[in-house]
């Protein structure tokens, strides 16, 4: 984790931010952000799927899902590092490592990982974005995404798919860079580690301090608290096109 949320974390008492940053950079504990010089997406010859996310407002999970493909090095050898994240929660639902770049060991794997977390029903009308590349465009992988009834969006530019880029940059730079894996056995174990604790226990500005598991979590409470109180009404008024919105809001309010 980076200087700044580590003190969100531990909210020291005796320290403030800014002393706390310079305290920790003073002692080594910065990371280095190399450049990189490897590409990973090539869409010379595909046509792009139009931005549906652009300006779009978000209000719930599973509504968006973002993708990008990186690599990680290791001993002189690159492993390619393919993550789906919900864009709602920032989530990380689905990822995978492999050795080519062939949508069968990249996008599609990852895809299947959500799927299987998460079941087929949640995705049907989710937009799925992504860069240009190969692997969101080939004719396996729009099979899977119009299986699930998604709708495909893909980025002209490179700042309109930021948020996948951010989740690459952080999973190498401020994980798998201090877990060091040596061998592809650890790169895999230190991969879905990284990834779990991302999930788990890092904190996010735009989720309010909440991270991506307890946003998830909460969304989904409201959700089922909405559709229990849906179903009790309607047993209760015996019509199934009633829908109380002043309790549902009132309810929502109080989740």
């Amino acid at each position: 984790m980076s200087a700044r949320i580590m003190y969100q974390k531990l909210n020291p008492t005796t320290m403030g931010r800014d002393k706390f940053e310079a305290f920790c950079f003073e002692r080594g504990f910065k990371v280095n952000h190399p450049k990189n010089y490897r590409k990973t997406t090539d869409s010379s010859k595909t046509d792009h799927f139009p931005n549906l996310i652009e300006g779009l407002e978000l209000t719930r999970v599973n509504q968006v899902l973002v993708s990008d493909i990186t690599y990680y090095e290791m001993n002189g050898r690159f492993t390619y590092l393919t993550f789906i994240m919900d864009l709602y929660t920032r989530e990380i639902v689905g990822f995978h490592d492999s050795k080519s770049l062939r949508t069968s060991e990249t996008s599609l794997p990852a895809m299947k990982m959500a799927v299987k977390r998460f079941g087929r029903d949640v995705f049907k009308g989710t937009i799925f974005h992504s860069d240009g590349g190969g692997q969101y465009y080939a004719k396996e992988f729009l099979e899977a995404t119009s299986s699930l009834g998604m709708s495909n969006s893909m980025a002209a530019e490179v700042y309109e798919n930021s948020h996948a880029e951010r989740i690459n940059g952080i999973i190498k730079n401020s994980y798998l860079a201090g877990y060091n894996p040596q061998n592809d056995a650890e790169l895999k174990k230190d991969l879905a580690r990284a990834v779990f604790n991302y999930n788990t226990s890092k904190p996010h500005g735009s989720l309010k301090g909440k991270t991506p598991a307890e946003c998830r979590f909460i969304d989904l409470s409201i959700i089922m608290k909405i559709k229990q109180i849906t179903k009790t009404v309607e047993i209760e008024n015996n019509s199934p096109s009633y829908f109380p919105t002043s309790t549902v809001h009132h309810q929502y309010e109080m989740a």
